[in-house]
Parts: structure tokens; sequence; C-alpha cells
């Protein structure tokens, strides 16, 4: 497993907008939660998640990194 931690321990809200990417942390270490920062290159952890959204919305993306519908929070924090 790579080095991998909690990001933190609630969701985050995000205005996300049509067409854009977006590079979800998906290690934890990025100071910019829920979006990475390039730290995984320097703490060996795994690398971001592209993703774009169809309509622009709002949206609670992980910070955990437990959920299992990445990049949106599940509620796996509360397990």
């Amino acid at each position: 497993m790579k080095n991998n931690i909690r990001g933190g321990d609630a969701p985050i809200a995000c205005q996300l907008e049509i067409d854009k990417n977006y590079a979800w942390c998906s290690c934890g270490h990025s100071k910019d939660q829920p979006f990475c920062n390039g730290n995984h290159k320097k703490t060996g952890g795994s690398p971001p998640i592209i993703f774009c959204v169809e309509e622009t919305k709002e949206a609670y993306l992980c910070t955990c990194k437990q959920t299992n519908n990445p990049p949106y929070c599940d509620g796996s924090h509360n397990n």
C-alpha cells in the first residue's frame, strides 16, 4: 500500500463547474484538501484522481480517503 493518510474527518462542500478538470487528492497529504497540490510526489502517496462533472453543481468531496465512491463522500468517515 502507498503512504496514504486521512486528509480530514469530514467532507468539504465544493462548487464544481461543468467541463472543468479537477484533481482530487487520493493520498491525504495535500494541504489543499480535497484537491491535489502535488505532495504525493514527495511522500510516496497515491496520485490524484482526475475528474470532471457534466453539470455545474455543489458536491461534497471526501477528505478521509475511505470512500467507495471517489471523489465523493459516501459517509465512510462515520465508520
